[in-house]
């Protein structure tokens, strides 16, 4: 990871936030001990395929005959 000073981030800051957009890390020091990091930002997950995941795992699971779900609270608080 390359270091630069936070003056001359301040003057580079869009040669910095390029860089870092093709996945490099760059450090901001201020007096000499470094303050930041300055890098790429991680995708996001996709809340769709989050919940479309969920919702085929849930279809797979087969709840025991003869429970509910209050019951299955009930149990788990004693």
């Amino acid at each position: 990871m390359r270091t630069i000073g936070l003056f001359e981030a301040k003057q580079k800051l869009s040669e910095i936030v390029e860089r870092a957009s093709t996945g490099e890390q760059i450090g901001i020091t201020r007096r000499g001990k470094l303050a930041a990091v300055v890098g790429p930002v991680r995708p996001a997950a996709n809340l769709e395929s989050v919940f479309n995941e969920i919702e085929e795992i849930r279809k797979q699971v087969k709840r025991p005959r003869g429970f509910s779900v209050k019951r299955l609270i009930e149990e788990g608080r004693r």
